[in-house]
């Protein structure tokens, strides 16, 4: 089975970088932008240099733009190209601990803690022993009313497997900024899945190789653009699943008011988006600007025929 990782950096080889390259059975891809260094080498991967990717795709490269997280899109592609039948798509900030990516639920049946909601949308981090908090780019409206009592067993097919992450979690910038929480989630909560669609991120998170088609980080839509590409897989009929801590984050240093600046289309519609996106999951394109959406088809291109 081939599996990759997939990041993205500005940075000279992190020590989560550094971790992910030596990961046995694993191939790293990292992907560059005009702000990574010169000379950035890793000693087990490829490194893509940003004149590789404008002879791969000028065009998408183009819609996409530089020095934004969203470059990433293209060691998706890298992945396809190499069929991967796992991705995992992880951060530079992330050092993966004992035993990331063993043992993974991605392609196969795994029992989980499984919850019915009646709301529209799933908070996993609500149904963790970090009750208060909440998953960025769940909806705010939703926060009130989130009710974790309808939990059973069940056994699930996972197509993704979202990993939580230890110290800093993925947390919007109000939360962050109310409660600057460093959490250690206890294993008990995991793994976990629910009726009702859920964020995740791309910072640690793993897909079937089925999934790439279909999984689009969004341009041009702030830090939305990981969770509204959950959201649209789901729709699309892609089964999360969320399951154990395996990273610790060591998070970069980030304005956290430029962050909920980045994070308003989010607050504005992340609850219609979901409502829609039940009823048609081609109704997001009513949500992104025009760029957006141009970036998406020609990302589609690449899986024709595929």
């Amino acid at each position: 089975m081939r599996k990759v990782i997939v990041t993205t950096t500005i940075n000279p080889p992190t020590e989560a970088v550094r971790k992910f390259q030596s990961m046995m059975g694993w191939e790293l891809v990292v992907i560059g932008d005009q702000k990574t260094p010169q000379g950035y080498h890793l000693d087990r991967g490829i490194y893509v240099a940003p004149e590789e990717q404008e002879k791969y795709d000028a065009v998408l490269s183009e819609a996409i733009g530089w020095n934004c997280i969203q470059r990433r899109i293209f060691g998706l592609l890298w992945a396809h190209d190499m069929k991967a039948e796992i991705v995992a798509v992880v951060d530079d900030d992330n050092i993966p601990l004992s035993g990331w990516g063993e043992n993974l639920a991605v392609g196969r049946e795994v029992e989980v803690n499984y919850y019915e909601t009646s709301l529209p949308a799933f908070d996993p981090v609500g149904a963790t022993n970090y009750s208060h908090l909440w998953h960025r780019g769940y909806p705010l409206e939703l926060l009130p009313r989130r009710d974790y009592s309808q939990r059973s067993r069940k056994t699930v097919r996972a197509d993704i497997q979202a990993d939580f992450w230890n110290g800093d979690p993925d947390i919007d910038a109000v939360c962050r900024m109310e409660h600057a929480p460093e959490c250690e989630f206890s294993p008990a909560a995991f793994p976990m899945a629910a009726n009702k669609m859920g964020p995740f991120n791309s910072q640690n998170t793993f897909l079937s190789g089925r999934c790439l088609r279909d999984y689009f980080l969004f341009p041009h839509i702030g830090r939305m653009d990981d969770i509204w590409a959950s959201y649209y897989l789901q729709a699309k009929g892609f089964r999360a699943v969320w399951s154990r801590a395996s990273v610790y984050q060591q998070r970069n240093i980030h304005d956290l008011v430029r962050d909920m600046k980045q994070e308003y289309c989010g607050y504005e519609n992340n609850l219609r988006l979901v409502q829609d996106l039940v009823v048609d999951p081609e109704s997001i394109a009513n949500y992104l600007p025009e760029r957006s959406m141009q970036a998406f088809e020609l990302y589609k291109k690449h899986f024709n025929g595929a």
